[in-house]
């Protein structure tokens, strides 16, 4: 396959050229030299948020979440179990938008724990609320 995928790093932010049949060869960073795909989710911030969803081929789902929020909390292991699961295909990734408060007003977050998925910069799906393992994956697939 000579397809290749932008693939910004989850440790660096660099943005990784990879052959898109090699994804689940466990990749490392031209940069930094750590695992692309650590099996994880991603924290963004205002100043890596834009690199990670306009940059990267991959889609990125985003869990928008508090620390206060007992939703947010109990669905947190579900979300990072998740990363390993979907990963290479998906990658995820959290906003605190406690911390993060322009992200969430930028994204009209109103209610948490609040999910979207982007593509080529662009948010393509949303859903709110929390949800258990097999509703994430399901709704994660239907969006791709």
């Amino acid at each position: 396959m000579n397809d290749t995928l932008h693939v910004v790093c989850p440790h660096c932010d660099a943005v990784n050229r990879l052959p898109a049949g090699r994804l689940a060869e466990n990749p490392k960073c031209g940069q930094c030299g750590q695992a692309i795909f650590a099996g994880q989710p991603v924290d963004l911030t205002a100043a890596n948020f834009d690199r990670h969803i306009g940059r990267s081929d991959l889609p990125v789902v985003v869990d928008f979440w508090a620390p206060w929020c007992g939703p947010c909390r109990a669905m947190a292991p579900t979300f990072a179990r998740a990363a390993g699961e979907l990963e290479p295909a998906v990658r995820l990734a959290k906003v605190d938008t406690e911390s993060q408060q322009q992200l969430a007003a930028r994204f009209n977050i109103r209610s948490i724990p609040t999910l979207a998925i982007f593509r080529n910069g662009r948010e393509i799906a949303r859903q709110s609320g929390a949800v258990d393992a097999a509703t994430l994956r399901r709704w994660v697939r239907a969006h791709l």
